[in-house]
């Protein structure tokens, strides 16, 4: 896979000394590679460790935030919730 990626960056690149647009594929090509093509993923957390992982852990945060605003929201704003809940049950 690497071969291929460096292959077509080079190829790319070469390219690019007549279309710099093609320098900007070849830039884009290997974000891309680096972001999401090379390495394993990563090892999963011991079974018995007692705590949630961290993603777990940051879903739970942002899920109670949202909730949390959306009590705001519909203490604020009574009216508007109830025309919104009318809305979603049509």
């Amino acid at each position: 896979m690497t071969g291929i990626v460096v292959a077509g960056t080079v190829v790319l690149v070469i390219l690019g000394f007549g279309n710099h647009i093609w320098w900007l594929a070849a830039a884009a090509l290997l974000y891309l590679y680096v972001k999401h093509g090379r390495g394993s993923p990563g090892a999963a957390p011991p079974a018995g460790s007692g705590t949630p992982p961290d993603s777990y852990r940051a879903y739970r945060e942002r899920r109670d935030r949202q909730a949390k605003w959306e009590r705001r929201y519909r203490r604020e704003r009574p009216f508007e919730a109830r025309r919104q809940e009318r809305e979603k049950s049509r």
